[in-house]
């Protein structure tokens, strides 16, 4: 099985040695690349040819958020984008998923999250930090027609998915079981035609779902 090819942008020393800790840490990981900006990234994606690159914003001499622009316009090699900052407005997060980004983590997630992020991006789904998430869908003022014929509960359910709650809470949430609550998220993924639960909330956040 080939390895995940990771790089990222982080002028934060202390938090580039954590971030350099956390993929080195995954036996599927393949850290190629660690940078304090971005002014060289055209050239840094030709050489390393990262599957997922962690960006942040707010960089010296050019922004994460123009950078990811700068790939999609200029770069022959297009990596998964997945951002990595301490903002939260919604301007900075539709901004950045415009440019091509297809991910969201604030700084202060977990290391667990952080290689599920990249874990999820790598195979074609989204990943966004909670908060984040319940950013972006407070943004739509009203649901869409539910397409996918989810039932009440498969929508709560989702709903749940997407504020980040664990099975076992969801499972408390509802009073039903585990095993019950992974039947309706297998009925979500079936319904929703995802196979990862990143792919799911992003279908949520792209239709208007909850």
């Amino acid at each position: 099985m080939s390895k995940i090819r990771v790089s990222f942008y982080e002028d934060n020393a202390r938090l580039s040695e954590t971030l350099t800790w956390i993929i080195e840490s995954c036996e599927d990981f393949i850290l190629v690349g660690v940078h304090f900006d971005a002014t060289e990234v055209i050239e840094d994606l030709k050489n390393e040819l990262p599957d997922v690159v962690l960006m942040d914003i707010e960089m010296p001499q050019m922004t994460g958020i123009d950078a990811v622009r700068l790939i999609s316009e200029k770069s022959p090699h297009l990596p998964k984008i997945l951002m990595f900052t301490v903002f939260e407005d919604t301007s900075r997060i539709f901004e950045a998923i415009k440019a091509g980004a297809v991910g969201y983590l604030l700084k202060n997630t977990s290391g667990e999250k952080i290689i599920e992020g990249i874990r999820d991006v790598s195979k074609g789904g989204g990943a966004m930090s909670p908060a984040i998430a319940l950013k972006v869908l407070s943004s739509f003022q009203e649901p869409k027609a539910n397409p996918y014929d989810l039932t009440t509960r498969e929508v709560g359910v989702l709903r749940r998915l997407v504020e980040g709650d664990s099975y076992k809470l969801i499972a408390a949430h509802f009073f039903i079981s585990i095993n019950t609550v992974e039947k309706h998220i297998l009925h979500i993924y079936q319904k929703l035609q995802v196979n990862s639960k990143g792919e799911a909330i992003t279908k949520a956040f792209r239709d208007k779902l909850i």
